[in-house]
């Protein structure tokens, strides 16, 4: 890509000097027609300045794109090695060790719920690909949402913070929606996945759904280090993840807030963050 821009600054720098030494030549021919010719040479760098200006946006944006790009497989790699690692070496110690019968159940227990965020990882990237290619087309039903986000939040519990309960859930029994319940299943476990995955170890979340105004309102809130005011306009962009790349420890694809916009437009449903305080962040999705 640095080539790229190279031999563009290249060929531009080449029709400006192309530009002034023709100009100069009929100047020192035909005096008279100066300024027509300086009249005509502005406009030319007018529009070679436009042009220059936006082949120079698209460049970058197509840069920042691929570096994106290669960070999602660098971030899948990791995100598929650590469970399946995992998974082996459970399974390695059931096959070579005469354990306990409680002992094997605890490993299988562990092997399950790596499996689970394999599976979330594959379903996340296979609902991000149809949506991009307009290939999904999000079959609604009537169902039980205050069910669907109790069940997720229960499930996410066991892989937050070992045996201490940081999840709060409060949630209206009742609350029925028509939706794609597969879609929304995935908006509910990217943002509490996120809050987990941002917050500090053991870190308080809540998670709450209610009614307002007759309304279904989901608010996922962490206590972690919050976003910054000038990230929150591309935190829903394919790829995006806040912070330096170079220096960044928490897991990720950039997949997750994409998914959750795309989701909820096809649900006429808004999103809003804000910050939390005294730090943090909170989501709020509120159906109409």
């Amino acid at each position: 890509m640095k080539k790229s821009i190279l031999i563009f600054y290249f060929l531009l720098l080449y029709a400006l000097l192309e530009m002034f030494w023709w100009g100069t030549v009929v100047i020192r021919l035909q005096p008279e027609r100066m300024a027509m010719i300086m009249g005509e040479g502005a406009v030319f760098l007018f529009l070679l300045g436009v042009g220059a200006y936006f082949i120079h946006a698209s460049i970058k944006k197509e840069d920042k794109l691929h570096e994106q790009q290669q960070n999602f497989l660098l971030s899948v790699t990791h995100e598929l090695k650590s469970p399946l690692a995992a998974i082996k070496l459970s399974l390695q110690t059931i096959v070579k060790r005469d354990l306990e019968r409680q002992m094997q159940l605890s490993l299988i227990n562990n092997s399950l719920k790596d499996i689970e965020r394999l599976d979330d990882l594959v379903e996340n990237m296979l609902l991000a690909t149809k949506i991009e290619s307009k290939t999904y087309s999000f079959p609604k039903e009537d169902f039980d949402f205050s069910d669907l986000v109790t069940k997720i939040t229960d499930r996410l519990q066991v892989h937050s913070c070992g045996c201490e309960q940081i999840i709060k859930s409060h949630i209206q029994q009742g609350i029925n929606i028509e939706g794609d319940k597969f879609a929304l299943s995935s908006v509910v476990t990217n943002l509490v996945e996120n809050a987990v995955k941002y917050s500090g170890p053991c870190a308080e979340i809540t998670v709450e759904l209610c009614q307002n105004g007759g309304k279904p309102r989901l608010t996922v809130a962490d206590k972690g280090l919050g976003i910054p005011d000038s990230e929150k306009m591309h935190i829903f962009d394919k790829f995006y993840r806040v912070g330096d790349e170079n220096v960044r420890k928490s897991k990720g694809t950039g997949l997750g807030l994409f998914i959750v916009k795309e989701v909820l437009q096809n649900h006429d449903a808004d999103i809003s963050v804000k910050d939390n305080v005294p730090h943090g962040a909170i989501f709020e999705v509120t159906f109409n």
